[in-house]
C-alpha cells in the first residue's frame, strides 16, 4: 500500500473548502485511487497549512497513474493557480 499525503497553503484560505470538494470527487473516477481523506485547518496559526489530503493506492504504479489521470490533472491545474506553498510525503506501508 502507498500513502500520498499533501499539505497546501493557498493565497486565499477560502479556496480550501472548494478544493476539498474537488479532490473528494476524484474517488470513483480515478480507478487506482482506493480512498482519500481531506481536512481543512481550523486553527489558522501562522504555521498552519489550509488543507491536508491523504490518499491511498495499492502500489507506486497506482500513485503514478493517479498523478497522470486527466481528472486529477484538471484539479491539479486549478490548485497550482491558487497555491502559495505545499509539502508532500509519499510512503509505503
Amino acid at each position: 500500500m502507498v500513502k500520498h499525503v499533501v499539505c497546501h497553503r493557498y493565497r486565499d484560505k477560502a479556496e480550501a473548502e472548494k478544493i476539498s470538494v474537488m479532490l473528494g470527487a476524484l474517488v470513483g473516477v480515478v480507478p487506482t485511487l482506493r480512498s482519500m481523506e481531506t481536512g481543512v485547518d481550523f486553527l489558522d496559526s501562522p504555521r498552519s497549512y489550509h488543507l491536508v489530503l491523504s490518499a491511498v493506492f495499492d502500489d507506486r504504479e497506482g500513485l503514478e497513474a493517479y498523478q497522470n489521470h486527466p481528472a486529477h490533472v484538471k484539479v491539479k491545474e486549478y490548485i497550482h493557480a491558487v497555491l502559495e506553498s505545499s509539502v508532500c510525503v509519499d510512503y509505503e506501508c
